[in-house]
Formats: structure tokens, sequence, C-alpha cells
């Protein structure tokens, strides 16, 4: 804790402030004079910290120590980025890459993401976006295109990692570099949507997308248009699920199925997935946030016989795995849970070793006696160790 601490050019008494505790109780950790023997208060530290519990807890399994670490330094290299603005930076030099050459590493960088490489995106953010910078300044017609889809893919990989502030950040950044463009100001939206999400702002999200979804709602809307909307309405219906609103989330829900109706699963448009499966998939999440969770697992499972989770990118499906196993725990079934949850590890194993919901989730089927052998692998994996009540 204390090599991670001076890492982050923190003071003892600046790392006890945030975790609410003294400057006495930090030194007694940092001296071993005290133990950290819950997980809740490792995950909380390691959050302060910007590094994945498993390097609090010591482990160094199948390389997730040295995978972390690099996580962090490409964060710190990240945030350096986004902290010195575009205009405090030297002109672009004649080296600078083409436009096309550009487009290809934002393209590269949204493949990388749909497969759920988070840490591949990571390491290379930095790069991008001052090449995007770079372009947007030299050719701001072509460049705001490329600046707000380098600033969406950084604000859904920051949520992903839990890194909300960072998200909200450079969503905002995104909405008001496109400020012009209302439909490339909407897809920023979506971004800024998911990051107040995690941030438990649900009341502000669902108000944002909700005007963003209208603003797309005045144009001559095409097919890109209408992805945009509905998502942005399905981003809406979550949080206002999140905020306890029921008759909100299912307006908003309502208005999505029906765009879904028209456009059916078309695949993704302004790299945005949307069409009824994804609003089958939102019909879960918002029943788990209800507390209806015969309907959300009903609906779960009518989506897992019909398969349509194959039509979507990994990152799609293991993220919603995810809020899957939530509804298994809520229904106190901890074997529908863990295999839920090993299957969005099969899917996508970053969604599962970065996020820190996939953790907690871990850690609380891990309290089942006895835990399933292939949750306990991946406890071990993840770094939770298995704590009893």
């Amino acid at each position: 804790m204390a090599q991670w601490r001076v890492r982050r050019r923190m003071t003892q008494q600046m790392l006890a402030d945030r975790l609410g505790k003294s400057k006495s109780w930090v030194d007694k950790v940092e001296r071993g004079a005290r133990a950290l023997d819950r997980y809740p208060l490792i995950e909380e530290i390691a959050r302060v910290l910007r590094v994945d519990p498993a390097v609090l807890l010591g482990r160094n399994v199948d390389g997730l120590s040295s995978t972390v670490s690099d996580r962090a330094d490409g964060l710190d290299k990240v945030y350096a980025v986004i902290a010195c603005h575009d205009v405090f930076r030297p002109s672009p030099s004649s080296r600078s890459g083409s436009v096309e050459e550009v487009r290809r590493q934002v393209t590269h960088a949204w493949l990388t993401y749909h497969h759920a490489h988070y840490p591949q995106v990571l390491r290379t953010l930095p790069e991008l976006l001052v090449s995007v910078q770079h372009t947007h300044r030299s050719d701001v017609r072509a460049g705001v295109e490329l600046l707000v889809q380098a600033y969406r893919i950084t604000s859904l990989v920051s949520v992903k990692i839990g890194e909300v502030a960072l998200a909200w950040l450079v969503a905002d950044r995104a909405v008001t570099v496109a400020n012009l463009d209302p439909l490339l100001a909407a897809t920023a939206a979506i971004p800024l949507g998911q990051a107040l999400r995690a941030a438990g702002r649900n009341q502000l999200a669902m108000t944002a997308t909700i005007a963003a979804a209208r603003c797309v709602d005045q144009r001559q809307a095409g097919a890109g248009d209408l992805s945009v909307r509905g998502t942005l309405l399905l981003q809406a219906a979550m949080a206002a699920a999140a905020a306890s609103d029921t008759s909100g989330a299912v307006a908003s829900i309502e208005q999505a199925a029906g765009i879904a109706n028209r456009i059916r699963d078309g695949g993704a448009d302004c790299h945005v997935t949307f069409g009824m499966t994804a609003v089958e998939m939102a019909r879960v999440v918002v029943a788990t946030e209800l507390g209806d969770i015969g309907d959300a697992l009903f609906r779960h499972e009518n989506i897992l016989r019909r398969g349509l989770l194959r039509r979507l990118p990994g990152e799609y499906q293991a993220a919603y795995l995810l809020d899957a196993t939530r509804a298994y725990l809520q229904a106190g079934d901890l074997r529908g849970a863990g295999r839920t949850l090993v299957e969005a590890h099969r899917t996508a194993p970053a969604e599962v070793r970065c996020r820190p919901l996939a953790r907690t989730l871990i850690a609380e089927i891990a309290r089942g006696s006895p835990a399933a052998a292939d949750v306990a692998r991946l406890a071990t994996l993840v770094g939770v160790t298995r704590r009893t009540p």
C-alpha cells in the first residue's frame, strides 16, 4: 500500500482523507501493525490508489499483477494526455499521421474495445488521443468526428475499469467538441449517460440521455440516427429504474422497443449496437433494478434459449451476463449466478478481470458453501479470497 501511495504522489494524510480514516490508521497499516482483513476495505483502498485489489493482496496469478501494473501505467498516461489540453500542445508536425491513418487507428481501437481487450485499449489510448487531437487542429472538419470517437472509447473503457471521474470528464469533452453536430453529440451522450449511472447519478443520467434522444428525434432520422436514439432511450430506462422511477423506465424502454421494431437487429451503427435484442437485454436490467426478479430471470432465460447473445460483440455479451448474474444473486440462486459469471469470463475475460463490479459479484458468490469449483478457480484468478459472512 505504501509503495502505491508514494507512486500516486499521496501523503499518508491524503490517503487517509480519501478513505475516511485517520493518518495514524494508514501509518499502522503500512508498518504492518494493523492487518487488512476485510476485502471490501481492500477494494476501497485499491480504488483510491487506482490498482487492482490483487496487487495489494500480493497475488501474481497467471501474470495478473503485471497486467494490473501495465493498466495503471496506461491510466497515468491517459490522465496526462487529458490534463494537457490540446490548445497547450505544440502545433502538429509534418510527421503527424494522415486523416485516413488516424481513422484506421480509431477503427482498430473500436474493434479492440468490442472484443473486450481493455488492457490493450488502454495501452494504445495515449498515443491515439494525441493523434486525434493533432488531426483536429490541422483539419477541424475531419478531425472532430475522430476526436469524439476517441473520447467515447476512452470514456467507455474508463467505466469498465472503475475510473468513473475520468469517464465523466472525457464524455463531457466529447459532447462539447461535437456540439455543432446533433447526431455526433448524441453519440457522445451515450457514454456520458453510462458514466453518470456508474457514479450513481441516475436522475442526471436519465435527464441527459432523454434530452439527447430528443435532439436526435428532431432530425431526418436514418438508420444510424435511430440506433443512437434507441440506445439513449435504453440508457434512460436503466437510469430511471436505478432511481426507482418505474413509469420513466417503462416509458423509455417502450419507446426504444418501437424504434427497434423499425430497424430490427441491424448490427452497429455509429459504433452503437442496437436492436430488439438490446431492448430485451435492457428489460432484464430494468426488471432487476426494480426488484422484479422473476420477470428478469424469465426474460434472461428466454434470451438464452433463443441464442440472441451470439449476435452481439463480446464486450456487450459479457457486460450483460454480469447484469444477469446480479439477478440470480438477488433471487438467491448461487448456482445460476456462478454459471452465468463463468460464462461471462469465458466470453470476455477482461470484462470479469477488470471490472470492480465483477470482483464484487465473485466475492458474493464465493461466500456460498461450498463454492462451485469453476467459481473458486475464477476467484483465485482475480485475487478474491473466500470469506465467511
